[in-house]
């Protein structure tokens, strides 16, 4: 079975898309958030105004503040609108609850933009040098309940965002480096929080495609690469450039007054460091000592420019930029000494969870940044399978916060259930069946049997003490705090998920180190 899935694929993608078309089309009607009105808006802006106005327009609080080609993708879904609903691209934006064509509409234009998700992904799960199986990997990131919650139930495009950003390591690992550096570039166009990936594909490309082909082939490339670099970011920018608006365009894209953390602390370090202020202003306090509290509070769930710490330093974006390029720079360094395609995927990955890690204002749904590529190389290794298995279940808790209504919690919690059994009996049925086919006995180093268990003592743990904090959350909290301590809950799933978090990064930095 596993070498006719490996040999025809063609039933395996028709069958795990439908089965991921039926599953977001029952989400339909679901919770949606405040990005519903936002892409709502952005539909109507695009249709009814004109370019020049796209990024000056403040007639709503949902201006636009994503890159042109986004913009431009947004007039694309907008064209055939007016036959569904004349309101979906009307301004002002209409204050009645959309229709259910409305909302179909608009829930089927992220469905539909999957597509380019599917075909990045079949073109990476077939690659003659990797032993994935096409059904494992498409099952693994089409049905992966982090991208449904976010994308199906939350509402955003991160699919067609993603498929972008594989299409464009696809080429990359193939060798084709001119299409993948173009394609990256029209990526960063659409979304530029993939910005932080920019200085890895950079150093990878200078090094692999321009140098050590003699100083005049070489200068060629250099020039031929930043010629389609520089061709992709003028379609975007240009008219902008041209309307006198680029500052105003940087401005919206790059809002550093949002302050530090999101409203629900995303699972990175600068929960320890938040919360390590916290404990030290309190022990202070304790001791004597005259420590203000500051007025705005993290947990208050305020977006804006986010409270002084009492204790610890403030940290500013110059900080974060310097760590994360500081993090990054051991991957940097074996891009630019030794660059090999065959590791692209694990390197872009690293880049974007070291900007997940210690980035400026991130958002918990930028986790799927990569753990979407690590879904594809999951099957690399049994160590990268078991790898993936923690980092995905905890990846997609970190966000239930996303899902807080009543209704949406069986649905959130049967989709990452799921999905654990889908990993659990994919990973080892996947590995049994390379061990087989390498003839490797049971007793044999590289076989599954001698690994134990799919999920040793630490991470079952560590798994089990997430049933215990959404016990604690769900039931306990309640009766023992009463409506005292509101933010405890949260602060308690983004803390125990930055340590999931914590713990995939360090992972991946030694991997590299180790292997590359």
């Amino acid at each position: 079975m596993a070498a006719a899935a490996t040999t025809s694929p063609a039933p395996a993608v028709v069958w795990v898309f439908a089965a991921a078309t039926c599953i977001k089309l029952l989400l339909v009607p679901t919770y949606r958030s405040t990005d519903f009105d936002v892409h709502r808006y952005w539909l109507s802006l695009t249709h009814a105004l004109p370019a020049r106005r796209w990024y000056t327009d403040a007639s709503s609080q949902w201006t636009l503040d994503y890159p042109p080609f986004f913009a431009y993708f947004s007039r694309l879904l907008a064209l055939p609108a007016p036959l569904v609903d004349a309101s979906l691209v009307s301004l002002p934006v209409p204050d009645a609850p959309p229709s259910f064509a409305y909302l179909l509409y608009l829930r089927l234009t992220v469905a539909f933009s999957d597509l380019l998700l599917l075909v990045s992904v079949l073109l990476l799960a077939t690659d003659a040098h990797r032993k994935r199986r096409p059904f494992l990997a498409l099952a693994l990131v089409l049905w992966s309940p982090a991208l449904l919650a976010v994308d199906h139930i939350h509402f955003q495009y991160n699919g067609f965002l993603m498929g972008l950003m594989l299409l464009s390591l696809h080429f990359l690992e193939q060798g084709r480096d001119l299409a993948g550096g173009v394609v990256f570039a029209a990526l960063l166009c659409s979304k530029h929080l993939f910005l932080v990936a920019a200085p890895l594909c950079f150093v990878y490309l200078f090094r692999h495609y321009c140098c050590g082909r003699g100083l005049v082939r070489g200068l060629g490339r250099l020039v031929l690469m930043g010629a389609g670099v520089a061709a992709v970011f003028a379609a975007a920018f240009a008219p902008f450039l041209y309307y006198g608006q680029m500052q105003q365009l940087f401005n919206r894209l790059f809002p550093f007054g949002r302050g530090l953390c999101h409203a629900y602390w995303a699972p990175n370090f600068w929960v320890f460091y938040i919360t390590l202020d916290k404990i030290l202003a309190f022990l202070l306090r304790r001791l004597g000592f005259n420590i203000q509290i500051p007025e705005a509070s993290f947990t208050g769930g305020l977006v804006g420019d986010s409270s002084p710490f009492a204790v610890l330093p403030k940290v500013t974006p110059i900080t974060t930029f310097l760590l994360v390029i500081l993090a990054m720079s051991p991957c940097l360094m074996k891009a630019f000494s030794n660059p090999q395609p065959r590791h692209i995927i694990r390197w872009v990955s690293y880049a974007t969870t070291c900007g997940f890690m210690f980035g400026w204002h991130v958002h918990e749904k930028a986790s799927l940044h990569f753990t979407i590529p690590l879904a594809l190389i999951a099957m690399d290794s049994w160590e990268d399978a078991k790898h993936y298995f923690v980092l995905s279940i905890v990846s997609c808790y970190s966000l239930f916060p996303l899902l807080f209504e009543n209704q949406e919690y069986p649905i959130k919690v049967l989709l990452l259930l799921t999905y654990a059994t889908l990993m659990w009996v994919g990973f080892s049925s996947h590995f049994a069946a390379n061990s087989a086919q390498e003839g490797k006995n049971v007793n044999e180093p590289g076989s599954i049997s001698k690994k134990n268990s799919f999920v040793g003592w630490i991470s079952c743990s560590y798994l089990l003490g997430i049933l215990a904090i959404e016990l604690w959350s769900q039931v306990f909290h309640h009766y023992v705090f009463g409506n005292r301590f509101p933010f405890l809950p949260l602060m308690m799933a983004s803390i125990y998920s930055g340590v999931g978090m914590m713990y995939s990064w360090m992972w991946q930095l030694a991997w590299i180190a180790r292997h590359t």
